[in-house]
């Protein structure tokens, strides 16, 4: 089956006065992301993305999938502990697309009965982002074959934080914020065109 080619264009407000919103206009020397901008850009991305029908993909089954604390508060607190240890969390997910009946579908992961999440977890403290959700989307999605899948792992399509040791994060760090508890980095990953 040919594939689909869905273009994402984000265009940013400009608040070039100052104000309020996002995504904003640059300011010279200002750093988004590692990357240091020389003049007034745009933060745009303008591109073909290959989307192709679910139906070139099989799915086998694994092993259940359970999330690691018992409780919303018994999460919370091992954060806590980790954050005492090792600083903030770092965790990765993974945005798969596909499409089916001509319109653009996300993949999700079902962790028991009711719940789904995007692929992905925490980072092992001085793990490489990318590395990072590579091995995790293998150890998740991968074959059990013993053949190894190939991530092409693309753009970075959102950030969130956590501000505290609470459910609420948000896309940028609240002004108050000096200690985030969690830093969340979502990617785009670009699937072949047939899952081998």
């Amino acid at each position: 089956m040919a594939a689909a080619t869905a273009t994402i264009k984000q265009t940013p407000v400009n608040n070039s006065a100052g104000g309020h919103g996002w995504p904003r206009k640059t300011t010279p020397g200002q750093t988004v992301d590692g990357v240091k901008f020389t003049t007034n850009q745009l933060l745009t991305i303008n591109r073909p993305i290959n989307l192709y029908p679910l139906t070139n993909y099989t799915f086998g089954t694994k092993e259940p999938l359970f999330e690691k604390d018992p409780s919303v508060p018994a999460r919370f607190q091992r954060m806590r502990e980790e954050f005492e240890k090792i600083g903030m969390r770092r965790s990765v997910e993974g945005v798969l697309l596909v499409h089916e009946h001509g319109l653009p579908h996300v993949l999700l992961l079902q962790l028991g009965t009711t719940f789904f999440k995007l692929p992905g977890g925490e980072l092992i403290a001085g793990e490489d982002e990318v590395e990072g959700l590579k091995r995790l989307l293998t150890e998740t999605l991968g074959r059990q074959d013993g053949i190894k899948q190939d991530w092409i792992v693309e753009d970075t399509i959102g950030n969130w934080w956590r501000p505290n040791f609470e459910p609420p994060q948000y896309p940028y760090i609240p002004p108050h914020i000096t200690k985030p508890k969690e830093h969340k980095r979502l990617f785009l990953v670009q699937l072949g065109e047939k899952g081998k």
